[in-house]
């Protein structure tokens, strides 16, 4: 079975005791802070190995790694096979900062994205337009409707009704 399954199966099973999973998740989040302090500690260091060699290299688990790339892949530089990747399929750490920074952003993951390594990477400012960005990208601004009886928007001057809502 792919790693991503497995992980999945553990990760999101419903049937498992809130308590229990809560500990799992509380225990997953310490260690992946500590991967992400390594790695934003040397951002322009491309990180490469099998799932194995780097689960080692960070020391987690080969669900815990499976978990951590499920989460970083969609801010790489080039994503990794993660659908159909297990022990010894070779992955890729290299990431993109801007990505990563307003992926932590989206995940509502303070711990990560207030890590002092960030202070390195970017001054404070940049750090802010990045969080705003992100934040406004999930904003829907909705447009006004126009009414039938006002100008249309197309400027022919007509009443809408008479132009193009018809």
């Amino acid at each position: 079975m792919a790693l991503l399954k497995e992980w999945h199966k553990i990760a999101y099973n419903e049937n498992t005791d809130q308590g229990e999973i809560q500990r799992f998740w509380t225990n997953y989040f310490l260690k992946e802070q500590s991967v992400y302090e390594k790695l934003l500690s040397n951002p322009d260091e491309v990180v490469e190995g099998t799932v194995k060699e780097l689960a080692e290299k960070y020391d987690l688990s080969i669900m815990e790694m499976t978990g951590f790339l499920d989460g970083i892949n969609d801010c790489l530089v080039a994503p990794n096979p993660i659908e159909e990747m297990e022990e010894d399929t070779k992955v890729s750490l290299a990431f993109d900062k801007e990505k990563l920074y307003k992926g932590m952003v989206a995940a509502k993951a303070e711990w990560l994205y207030e890590l002092p390594m960030w202070d390195d990477i970017f001054d404070k400012e940049t750090q802010k337009a990045l969080y705003l960005e992100q934040k406004k990208s999930g904003t829907v601004v909705k447009e006004q409707k126009v009414g039938r009886n006002d100008p249309c928007p197309c400027g022919s001057g007509k009443k809408y009704k008479k132009c193009c809502g018809r």
